[in-house]
């Protein structure tokens, strides 16, 4: 899909807003870089009017030798000879006006995808895979939890290709809630920033018995330090080469790898619970999502531990984060003590209310519309609102 690269916020929503669905928008060249490194697929890069000349130029004649079939729009205020001559020379398929920037993107971009289609073929241009961040700014909301169930959901016992990465490198839990035992992490990776390919990174990955791969995160929390953020956009971009989807547990902070990671992430699952700290922190992230334009239309909130009891409701919190809630999930002692056994309540309860919301949410990354069920009755014993509550995206 396309992206925008611009410093200055309102120029990239305008852009964007001119540009087809599924646009992304970064706010520098770095930024550029990096999601360009896990994002095969993309066949064009508009370089906005904020940019100075020299960036742009030096830019688009990179982009003309590291990725000729990637097409380089220029937007421009000012349109010169002398530019068009430069940006010509430095391999730049289109040049447009800033105030022509609607009625101009659309032909220059038809054009960009119809160059990238006829050099890789029609199979080259459909890209399948896709990158999930499962991701809080809040601890104990049960993130790690809805990253595995997710993940056993989408890989469907075998039949799409899934791996599950532990991107807190510090303290990630992905293997001993799955009950494995790996030989090796991601900590092996270290130092292999240019060389790394599919089947060094093969060698690293842990297979679950349920078909699913995982890449597990360090044994130890000091060595978060090494992996550097080069290192973790290769190994998403080297995963998206043999993986239908690449699910990412993130850890809940916005460190430099955390930060590169969403750079190349095509969903988001935000998961929240009903308190008032927890609330303060997603909208606060919910936030800084806008500012780095991170999947901006592809955005899914899940509220976790959602008991009526608690005074919060899922209206309430749509109001709160300007955003629709696409599935809650209730309270159950049942989901810890299948946590515990390291036996996913996926598989070890299909039908559980936990399970079901686990499927909904699957869905809605696959872009179908969920609709409402009834709450299911309570569990022997349970207080009422122990039902999973599945709501229409709007």
């Amino acid at each position: 899909m396309p992206i925008i690269v611009d410093p200055d916020p309102e120029v990239v929503t305008g852009l964007l807003a001119a540009m087809p669905p599924g646009s992304h928008g970064v706010e520098s060249t770095e930024r550029l870089q990096a999601w360009l490194a896990t994002h095969g697929d993309e066949y064009v890069v508009v370089l906005g009017p904020t940019l100075s000349t020299d960036d742009v130029l030096g830019t688009t004649e990179a982009l003309r030798v590291s990725r000729p079939i990637v097409s380089t729009i220029l937007v421009r205020d000012d349109i010169t000879t002398e530019l068009l001559r430069a940006a010509i020379k430095a391999g730049a398929r289109d040049v447009v006006a800033s105030d022509d920037a609607a009625g101009a993107f659309d032909a220059a971009i038809q054009r960009a995808q119809q160059l990238y289609v006829a050099l890789r073929g029609p199979s080259g241009a459909m890209h399948l895979s896709k990158v999930i961040s499962v991701f809080s700014p809040k601890g104990g909301v049960g993130k790690t939890t809805i990253a595995v169930n997710l993940a056993l959901a989408l890989s469907d016992k075998g039949a799409r290709k899934v791996c599950l990465v532990d991107m807190d490198l510090a303290f990630g839990d992905v293997a001993i809630t799955m009950q494995l035992f790996p030989t090796h992490s991601v900590e092996q990776a270290i130092g292999s920033e240019d060389t790394l390919d599919v089947e060094m990174l093969d060698v690293l990955l842990t297979r679950h018995p349920d078909s699913l791969m995982v890449l597990a995160a360090p044994s130890h929390p000091d060595v978060r330090e090494r992996i550097t953020p080069a290192l973790v956009s290769r190994v998403i971009a080297t995963l998206r080469e043999t993986f239908d989807y690449v699910v990412l547990d993130m850890a809940p902070s916005f460190d430099e790898q955390v930060l590169t990671a969403l750079d190349g992430t095509d969903d988001v699952v935000l998961v929240a619970t009903l308190d008032v700290p927890t609330l303060k922190n997603v909208k606060v992230a919910v936030e800084t999502l806008d500012m780095l334009h991170v999947a901006p239309e592809h955005r899914h909130l899940v509220l976790n531990r959602a008991d009526d009891e608690v005074g919060i409701n899922a209206d309430k919190v749509e109001g709160i984060l300007g955003m629709p809630v696409v599935t809650e999930i209730a309270t159950s002692i049942d989901v810890a003590a299948s946590t515990n056994a390291g036996n996913p309540i996926l598989f070890s309860d299909p039908q559980h209310q936990f399970s079901a919301a686990i499927r909904d949410l699957t869905r809605a990354l696959a872009g179908e519309q969920l609709v409402p069920v009834p709450a299911a009755a309570p569990e022997a014993g349970a207080p009422e609102g122990r039902g999973r509550r599945s709501r229409k995206r709007k």
